[in-house]
């Protein structure tokens, strides 16, 4: 019996988005809803031949795959997955594969998460989350809400996402800008924004958004310096991953004004531990990383967990990472 472990299935809806069942009666698959704590991962896993991650919301240090005597094969959701290490996992032999971006299903990522960096932005610049506690208690229109048109959105990464944004920018009458360490200005003409410097992405967003990557290149990229340099009174939106922004510095810089606001999806930390002093302040508006959370998505995603552990339990694994 190979034992197979879907981590993270928050919605619960893991058994239902792929056909389980086609792998066999020699495997047996347990899901789990709730996130497990990190000191007690290595324990609840300990029998698992399989183990199914999804996307970056459990970490696998090397102390923890060490300790993961029964572990052959670990299934990512996506091609990268920074909180696997990698190293320690090809020096224990164990097989990783991921998921693609094909098949008709394979785009929905691209809006979903466009779609919640545009519901943070509009969020924030609308000032729906204060109203709406303003109006829950009583009070009428607390403040003014501005507009987009005329606005400047600043893209901190033009591939995919931070391309596919560019269009409802323009749609809201916004002016773009675009910067990354590697972007030309042909790639930038090409999808109609203007390229500029790191600092001028600063000083001239007055929303803010990162479609970076993570890396030890991008890991704390806005940090309290760059944040004291962006413009007054802009916004900061982050669908990507928290540690590319300095999550104190950004509290910091949102608690004294010198930031109007921020919309965040993601955190340091997932989930974002109760207490953190983001859910203190009123000018952020904060998601619990939805940004490639859909039915749609899920599902694709799932039919090719299973593709890969079948193929894995045939002898000739697919979606090969490591």
């Amino acid at each position: 019996m190979i034992r197979v472990a879907v981590l993270d299935d928050y919605q619960g809806g893991a058994d239902g988005w792929a056909d389980w069942g086609s792998l066999g009666a020699g495997v047996e698959v347990e899901f789990f809803r709730a996130p497990i704590a990190a000191e007690r991962l290595a324990e609840t896993l300990a029998g698992f031949e399989v183990i199914v991650a999804m996307r970056e919301r459990t970490r696998f240090p090397r102390s923890v795959v060490e300790s993961l005597a029964a572990l052959q094969l670990l299934v990512t959701t996506g091609m990268r997955n920074a909180a696997l290490d990698l190293d320690a996992l090809r020096e224990r032999g164990v097989t990783v594969c991921g998921t693609d971006g094909t098949g008709p299903e394979a785009a929905a990522g691209v809006p979903s998460t466009v779609e919640v960096a545009w519901a943070l932005i509009l969020a924030v610049a609308k000032r729906v989350t204060i109203e709406d506690r303003a109006l829950r208690d009583g009070r009428w229109q607390t403040g003014l809400p501005v507009n987009l048109a005329g606005a400047t959105l600043g893209l901190a990464g033009l591939g995919r996402l931070g391309s596919a944004m560019v269009a409802p920018a323009r749609a809201f009458g916004m002016d773009v800008i675009a910067w990354s360490q590697n972007l030309t200005s042909a790639r930038a003409d090409g999808v109609g924004v203007r390229a500029v410097s790191f600092d001028e992405l600063l000083s001239e967003s007055d929303y803010l958004s990162i479609h970076l990557v993570l890396s030890d290149r991008t890991r704390g990229l806005f940090g309290a310096r760059e944040l004291a340099a962006m413009k007054p009174g802009a916004a900061l939106v982050n669908t990507s991953r928290g540690p590319i922004v300095d999550e104190g510095a950004l509290a910091c810089t949102l608690r004294d004004g010198r930031l109007a606001a921020a919309g965040l999806d993601v955190y340091d930390r997932e989930p974002l531990p109760p207490g953190n002093e983001l859910t203190t302040l009123d000018n952020v508006v904060l998601l619990p990383h939805l940004g490639y959370v859909s039915e749609t998505g899920m599902r694709h995603m799932y039919v090719q967990v299973v593709q890969d552990i079948a193929a894995w339990c045939a002898g000739a694994p697919v979606r090969v990472i490591a």
